[in-house]
């Protein structure tokens, strides 16, 4: 089975190639397919955004995974013009920022904060499946139990697409989820609910997709 991946960010390529291992999936992204054409997303959460991205590189490819993230403080106000939501590489309506411009910029926020802050992700998942849009979102409530601290001082790893993940920290074994077997996609963390989190959206996925 092809499957397209809406995305050029390696790591999340990594991640559904690893949550969907040994489904028989040939995973393609956006790079490999020379697809350079974007949707305007428009959605106002995740989910609704991936569910855009799914439905525009559906004319590419029969079956085609998306995702989209909001990252979320608690110490900031929904409405805070510093809460990064949806715009976690575009804060503020600036420019698209790379790796190296996210990570200065984040360490220097949360430094603003105090140094260290409570966050949490809100994951929205999309699948097309031959003209059939599915998608999955953990509510709000339900994420935070997964929240995590965020730091102003970078470990000395770094996962490429992921920058952020080098000034994240577990918050009950305070590792970065740059250390191995500690970022937050793996089943083997402290937090039950990750692993939780995980085996649904599995589930999720195969089902979309018709994975037997």
């Amino acid at each position: 089975m092809d499957v397209l991946l809406g995305t050029t960010n390696p790591s999340k390529a990594r991640r559904f190639s690893e949550l969907l291992n040994g489904c028989g999936i040939t995973f393609y992204t956006l790079q490999d397919l020379k697809i350079t054409a974007e949707p305007e997303e428009s959605g106002s959460t995740p989910e609704e955004n991936a569910v855009i991205k799914a439905a525009f590189y559906g004319r590419y490819c029969d079956r085609v995974i998306c995702n989209d993230s909001g990252l979320y403080f608690d110490s900031l106000p929904p409405d805070d013009p510093r809460q990064p939501g949806l715009q976690v590489r575009t804060p503020g309506g600036r420019p698209r920022m790379d790796d190296d411009e996210m990570l200065a910029y984040y360490s220097g926020l949360v430094h603003s904060l105090g140094g260290q802050v409570t966050a949490y992700y809100l994951d929205g998942i999309a699948v097309w499946n031959q003209g059939r849009v599915r998608s999955f979102m953990e509510d709000s409530e339900a994420t935070r139990a997964s929240a995590f601290y965020m730091v102003d001082t970078p470990s000395g790893q770094r996962r490429p697409g992921w920058p952020l993940d080098s000034i994240s920290r577990n918050r009950d074994t305070l590792t970065f989820f740059t250390d191995s077997g500690k970022h937050r996609y793996d089943a083997t963390v402290e937090n039950i609910f990750t692993g939780a989190y995980r085996q649904r959206l599995v589930a999720f996925l195969k089902d979309a997709l018709g994975c037997r």
